[in-house]
């Protein structure tokens, strides 16, 4: 009976907050938030570092945790209100708002930690030990520890203010001019509009002729707003290089490295392992060319699906694939699924007005979770869906944990997601009805890894070499352009015919201003889940625990402590990557044979 209940697609935010952009109760809980931080603003202000207890201290932090958590969630809100309706000029004036109440909480925090770093080293290791404070130890620590490398406490407020109307404005600049761009596409003799994001589906159409026009299409439209999205690029970075300059940090990796507590080494040793066995890969490439019948593979071709079969799955179906291999592994994550599913967490239908793209977000207060996606019945939406599920089941084994050791980094966030649609594109290949049709899985599954590999690889490139460009000056379109086209053509060793020279303008991340450099721990997740993946596969039925184990430690250790911890492995040395690589390459391997 159970199976045969249909999902429905759009998500329910009537459970956080009642009324949408016009919601009443968000207003109060704006209005309370904001007198409640300028209590806990003087509560801070009255805090002596060279007299207090840790006492004191654990004061503080009661005060602020559920303020974090609540603004955690009117955040979200929010962010789930901008990308249902790109046009909802009520949600733009709130993610106004929501910029000004975060830079408040910003200014609080930078407070507190500034206050941390003045207590001495012997009194602060003391305070940490205390019955009240040790849980969230490795938090308070590395507060500390960067408030230590910051500006003095009025110059980062004075940035942190500044930020809002200046770096972070220009991020909802390109949102907002992305949210009006749209492709006409000729179908069957009529005029079709789509969005970016309902055209860039348009890439895994089996028709290499609509690839290419809508490619064509694609790029004209980016093309048309490069120099606003050239302006706002240029903007937003040289205002993070002048931040850098002004705290004396002379390495634009430093922050992010910092974010996702990770050693430059640890990313050395990564991209050299990928470096080194990229040869399989370019070997795919050109077996898949050859498969469809053209030299060499250009941009638009790699996500084209091999033979003609486009079978569409409901959402219906794609929900209850996912919630039964989840099963296999962890019940706990299936129950999750089911969970969301039933409950409404999820937005996934196929209409115009919805920004691109798919996230995962949290309501640490309310203990849920939402996710946003367009749902058009591939494959690649079923792993996109499987990817943001795991994300929510992440913060969903976290919610019971402190606010403070909650927050983990991007890269370890990026583990759980690509762990979980790891477990939909293995069972898939396994359960292959025919030998075509496991050549159309292990070809989707190979070209996730490409993504990883080459794709983001060609991002990193791209971002180090125009932050070294942009120190000396705004770097013009034509040099964008080509920069981007570099980084493709190193990233992906000469293997294509056409590239995309607009990728710079296209992807989102690179316009993040929340996150610097918000490419390469995509790729670490990525590794990271296959080595857990190879893991679990031995463990067998002792995995589920050692896994929701792991997962809770992400917000309270580096991640070099946390591979050593729960899998035993030093990520400064190639040799876990290469393995984690090597699992890839038997796909490929397997893929050759069956294609031969």
């Amino acid at each position: 009976m159970e199976q045969t209940k249909e999902y429905i697609q759009t998500w329910d935010l009537d459970q956080i907050f009642t009324g949408g952009s016009q919601s009443q109760s968000l207003k109060e809980t704006i209005s309370t938030l904001t007198k409640e931080m300028s209590q806990v603003d003087e509560s801070i202000e009255l805090f002596n570092p060279a007299k207090a207890s840790a006492n004191d201290l654990a004061g503080i932090i009661n005060q602020l945790g559920p303020l974090q958590k609540q603004l955690r969630d009117v955040f979200a809100y929010i962010g789930c209100l901008s990308a249902q309706d790109v046009n909802d000029s009520d949600a733009a004036v709130l993610v106004a708002k929501s910029g000004d109440l975060s830079a408040k909480m910003g200014a609080v925090s930078t407070k507190l930690n500034q206050k941390l770093k003045e207590i001495n080293d012997e009194a602060w290791t003391e305070m940490i030990q205390s019955q009240e404070l040790k849980e969230i130890a490795f938090s308070l620590s590395e507060a500390r520890r960067k408030a230590k490398e910051m500006l003095p406490i009025d110059q980062e407020v004075l940035i942190n203010d500044l930020a809002v109307d200046g770096y972070h404005a220009w991020n909802q600049m390109y949102e907002t001019i992305v949210g009006s761009m749209f492709v006409t596409v000729e179908e069957e003799g009529e005029s079709k509009q789509y969005s970016m994001g309902q055209a860039s589906n348009m890439m895994s159409n089996s028709d290499r002729n609509v690839r290419k026009k809508t490619f064509d299409l694609i790029q004209q439209e980016w093309q048309r707003n490069a120099p606003l999205f050239g302006q706002s690029l240029n903007h937003l970075a040289g205002f993070r290089l002048q931040v850098y300059k002004h705290r004396g940090w002379d390495d634009v990796l430093r922050e992010p490295l910092e974010n996702n507590r990770m050693q430059k080494e640890t990313l050395d040793a990564m991209w050299t392992a990928i470096e080194q066995n990229k040869e399989p890969f370019v070997a795919f490439l050109s077996r898949k060319a050859q498969l469809l019948g053209v030299e060499k593979l250009s941009m638009y071709d790699i996500g084209a699906p091999l033979g003609k079969s486009e079978t569409k799955v409901s959402y219906t179906q794609g929900a209850n694939r996912i919630i039964e291999q989840f099963q296999k592994f962890s019940p706990q994550m299936a129950d999750f699924a089911k969970m969301a599913f039933d409950n409404r967490w999820i937005e996934a239908e196929d209409r115009a007005g919805k920004r691109p793209g798919g996230f995962c977000t949290s309501f640490p207060n309310k203990k849920q979770t939402r996710i946003f996606m367009t749902y058009s019945g591939t494959e690649s939406n079923i792993a996109t869906l499987a990817h943001e599920l795991g994300h929510g089941f992440h913060q969903h084994v976290m919610n019971d944990l402190p606010i403070q050791n909650q927050r983990y980094a991007m890269n370890v966030a990026e583990t759980a997601s690509t762990f979980a649609e790891m477990i939909l594109a293995d069972a898939a290949v396994r359960q292959a009805a025919s030998k075509e049709e496991k050549v159309a899985l292990l070809e989707d599954k190979i070209r996730r890894g490409i993504t990883f590999f080459m794709n983001i690889h060609a991002r990193f490139l791209f971002e180090t070499n125009f932050y070294e460009e942009r120190k000396n000056g705004m770097v013009p379109v034509e040099r964008l352009n080509e920069l981007m086209v570099n980084a493709q053509k190193e990233a992906y060793c000469d293997a294509l015919d056409e590239y995309d020279p607009m990728f710079w303008a296209s992807k989102l991340h690179f316009h993040k201003t929340g996150t610097p450099f918000y490419n390469f721990p995509y790729t670490f997740g990525y590794l990271f889940s296959l080595g857990i993946y190879a893991h679990a596969l031995e463990q067998g039925n002792d995995f589920e625990d050692e896994y929701i184990a792991l997962l809770q430690d992400t917000g309270r250790m580096t991640v070099e402590d946390l591979a050593k911890k729960h899998l035993n492995v030093d990520l400064t040395k190639p040799d876990f990557w290469e393995k984690a690589i090597h699992l890839c390459i038997e796909d490929i391997n397997e893929f050759m044979q069956l294609t031969e």
